[in-house]
């Protein structure tokens, strides 16, 4: 099994980019919330590991949120049912063994202090989860003077007053006491503006090198991503594990490097981070998108692309992600590639991905049988759209491609 060298904390910042995308009216939250918590930290005295653990958990406290009817209610200070999406966050980071440290600070990150202070958990996973939470509410009150169009200073006496009722009852009174303090000055709330937290956080990544993984590891952190993505849909649920399955069966078929199979995997695992910005209802709409719609969701492969390019050790991934829609013949999208420039790899993607989403119910048709999808893909070749030679894989294989799109392996 292949070793990589991936910068960890590039990743759980691309991460955060991913679940950015899911609102479309207010992004940054993950990020902001990130460098609240930090100050916090900072003055009460933490550093090291203890402060590192508090960033990474705070940039990724939303991680069990994926369809934009859910992310509309962050931004109210309390609400029905607020805890499911702190457990599917829990849930998702206990699955990858390099994120698994911050599922119980994730999965206690709207739990107020008068309840999380007496459960079994070390007070310093308490104090992170309880530290978010504040802050996390601190950037909702803050949302609301910024989406009105009104100067976040006008506000600044407000939100310190409603956070300070809280303390003892929703939050810690060591945290509070924190707060209260550095938020004092003019300079605390002008750095929330997304240019100096794109800053603040710039610093952070500086510090931290790339790490060799073992590629189980690679690929468990990678899971998360494609989990959010197929949480957001019941139509998409499995989707990219299928074609990341198929992916690799056929690199395997056509005797590719064990990397580059690998990396096959991966692709299919990341290429639809990118339909994060889709809105819930294009993605079940039981009817064909109009134009309109059509343009929005074609959007969905750049994003990807947006959102990988910047973690060294995938470049790779992140190209044939980008090109997972482009055609040979050039009418494909985001770049219009043609044959000469599209990588062998992204073609066997676009054909592991139309295969297994014509294999999976969409909520304007059903799944399609096995003969129909392969006379689909033979079309798509014979008018130059689709490789050729991928789809006469997948014909000589036609059940063994239909297992491993649909069951997840040979």
């Amino acid at each position: 099994m292949s070793t990589y060298n991936v910068n960890l904390h590039e990743a759980v910042y691309s991460l955060s980019d991913a679940l950015d995308l899911v609102g479309v009216t207010h992004i940054h939250h993950g990020k902001r919330v990130a460098y609240l918590a930090t100050e916090c930290g900072k003055q009460l005295g933490w550093s090291g590991p203890r402060l590192d653990e508090l960033f990474q958990a705070a940039i990724l406290h939303d991680s069990g949120v994926s369809r934009t009817t859910v992310h509309a209610r962050l931004t109210q200070l309390a609400w029905e049912d607020e805890a499911d999406h702190c457990r599917l966050g829990a849930e998702l980071l206990a699955g990858s063994p390099l994120l698994k440290h911050l599922s119980d600070t994730v999965l206690h990150h709207h739990t107020h202090w008068t309840v999380l202070k007496d459960l079994d958990l070390p007070l310093e996973v308490k104090l992170r989860a309880n530290c978010i939470y504040m802050v996390d509410r601190v950037d909702v009150l803050a949302l609301g003077y910024q989406i009105g169009g009104e100067d976040i200073l006008l506000g600044k006496e407000e939100i310190r007053h409603k956070i300070f009722e809280r303390r003892g009852d929703w939050f810690c009174p060591e945290l509070v006491d924190a707060f209260m303090e550095i938020s004092m000055s003019e300079a605390f709330w002008f750095k929330l503006e997304s240019d100096d937290v794109n800053a603040y956080l710039a610093t952070w990544l500086s510090h931290f090198p790339d790490q060799a993984m073992e590629f189980h590891e690679l690929r468990s952190l990678v899971h998360v991503f494609s989990c959010i993505v197929d949480a957001k849909s019941p139509y998409t649920k499995q989707h990219s594990d299928g074609v990341a399955s198929l992916a690799r069966y056929l690199g395997g078929h056509f005797q590719l490097p064990q990397e580059t199979c690998e990396m096959l995997e991966l692709v299919g695992l990341l290429h639809d981070i990118g339909k994060l910005r889709v809105p819930d209802r294009l993605l079940e709409k039981p009817a064909a998108l109009d134009d309109e719609e059509i343009i929005v969701m074609r959007r969905h492969s750049f994003d990807t692309y947006s959102i990988l390019k910047n973690i060294r050790g995938l470049e790779r991934v992140s190209l044939w992600a980008l090109q997972h829609h482009e055609r040979m013949d050039g009418t494909g999208y985001p770049f219009r590639t043609k044959e000469a420039d599209l990588s062998f790899e992204a073609r066997i993607v676009a054909v592991a991905d139309v295969f297994q989403a014509l294999a999976q119910d969409r909520p304007y048709r059903g799944a399609l049988e096995q003969d129909v999808i392969l006379t689909i893909l033979k079309q798509q070749a014979d008018s130059g759209k689709l490789d050729g030679r991928v789809v006469a894989a997948v014909e000589r294989n036609l059940r063994e491609c239909w297992h491993v799109a649909t069951q997840g392996h040979a």
